[in-house]
């Protein structure tokens, strides 16, 4: 299956390829039936052309087709990776991707906004696009481990990154990659997010409509993810192996691009969205703020 890679201002664009292209690719990590064949080349805050210029070099050794024509990129792909690091670009990108017709992988975030979020699932359903997001942590062996020994936890408490945004919201941004493994366990029903900032970052603390609660820690500089999950009757914690976390969801992607289920439900995605917005919100207001 051929696959066209949107965007490069992400080390994602090279990492996804070098697992369907890349000869040398230790057995393990690499993944079967999907080609990259192109990947549209376009500039945004979140890498500058010396960077641009290192991955295109890397992609076209792989016998990648680097382009700055839309049209070009897509031309001969079977499929669609959205890797653009700048959520901004989701929204505008996801509406030239739905014409296609063509199902789409969406890198994390899902957007810059709530609102941006909604109108990219709006333009999906009118165009009857298969679509599904996800950050890199979703499938890692430990955080699934986790979930499936508690499977409707009361509490939720986890722990990630808080990286430097170049532009827009670095809680959205970032915190996506913490604050999706709280949705993939408690569901929907947030009722409101109140952020607390400290030396180290910020804490999301997470109230449920039915008494549930969910803590969210996003520290500065530390490139680490865990948590624990807890019931009434026992507690389960967890520390995220990532070193094979792309091909984790790589696997998953060439599943779903193949046909198979939808293996993040929309429903989650947006209310991961509608957490961040919350909390970003409550950042700005030093007080909680509703969940909408």
């Amino acid at each position: 299956m051929n696959i066209a890679i949107i965007g490069l201002d992400t080390s994602h664009s090279v990492e996804f390829p070098k697992r369907m292209n890349d000869t040398s690719c230790p057995p393990e990590q690499k993944v079967a039936g999907l080609h990259a064949v192109s990947c549209l080349r376009f500039d945004t805050p979140f890498q500058n052309k010396e960077g641009l210029d290192a991955r295109q070099k890397q992609l076209e050794a792989w016998g990648v087709n680097v382009t700055d024509d839309f049209d070009t990129a897509v031309a001969v792909s079977d499929a669609i990776m959205l890797e653009i690091n700048d959520p901004a670009f989701h929204l505008p990108y996801f509406k030239k991707c739905a014409a296609l017709g063509k199902p789409v992988f969406l890198d994390k975030p899902m957007a810059d906004t709530l609102a941006n979020a909604r109108e990219i699932d709006a333009i999906a359903r009118v165009n009857n696009i298969r679509y599904f997001t996800a950050t890199s942590l979703r499938f890692v062996p430990d955080v699934l481990a986790a979930s499936r020994a508690i499977a409707s936890p009361t509490n939720t408490y986890v722990y990630g990154p808080l990286g430097k945004a170049p532009a827009g919201s670095s809680i959205v941004w970032y915190g996506v990659h913490t604050v999706e493994r709280i949705t993939a366990v408690m569901g929907t029903g947030a009722a409101s997010v109140q952020t607390l900032k400290d030396g180290q970052g910020v804490v999301l603390h997470i109230a449920y409509n039915d008494g549930r609660r969910a803590i969210a820690e996003l520290v500065d500089g530390v490139w680490t993810y865990g948590g624990t999950l807890r019931d009434k009757k026992q507690a389960v914690s967890y520390t995220a192996d990532t070193k094979n976390m792309y091909t984790d969801l790589l696997k998953v992607i060439a599943d779903f691009f193949a046909g198979k289920s939808t293996p993040v439900s929309i429903t989650d995605s947006l209310e991961a969205m509608a957490i961040l917005d919350a909390a970003e919100r409550s950042f700005v207001s030093g007080k909680p703020e509703h969940v909408e």
